[in-house]
């Protein structure tokens, strides 16, 4: 079904740039989530201006969606050394501060 909703843009409540972004297009999924009420579909009727003629629309080719990128490679022994440094790098601290401390109150 085609309608011609051009005078009904300035009147539309929900603002023109909807039913612009839905022009062109088979948009019943766009109306029908929308929830629209019984008068919506009385000016609608009013607005229909006939069917499209199937055989004149191109035919839609089928093109296989674009494989996803590669996810980057993390190495496995760069993640472990990370951790290892989380928890050795903090020890290696205290063990200083306290091999200083032990040492200083000797003297």
């Amino acid at each position: 079904m085609v309608y011609d909703v051009t005078s009904f843009l300035e009147e539309h409540p929900g603002g023109d740039e909807v039913i612009i972004m839905a022009s062109g297009k088979d948009a019943t999924a766009d109306f029908e989530n929308v929830g629209h009420s019984s008068d919506a579909r009385e000016k609608l009727k009013e607005l229909y201006i006939g069917d499209i003629d199937e055989s004149t629309l191109p035919v839609k080719q089928q093109f296989a969606p674009p494989p996803p990128p590669p996810a980057p490679k993390q190495h496995e022994e760069s993640g472990n050394s990370s951790k290892v440094l989380l928890y050795i790098l903090p020890l290696f601290i205290f063990g200083v501060a306290f091999l200083f401390r032990f040492y200083s109150k000797s003297e």
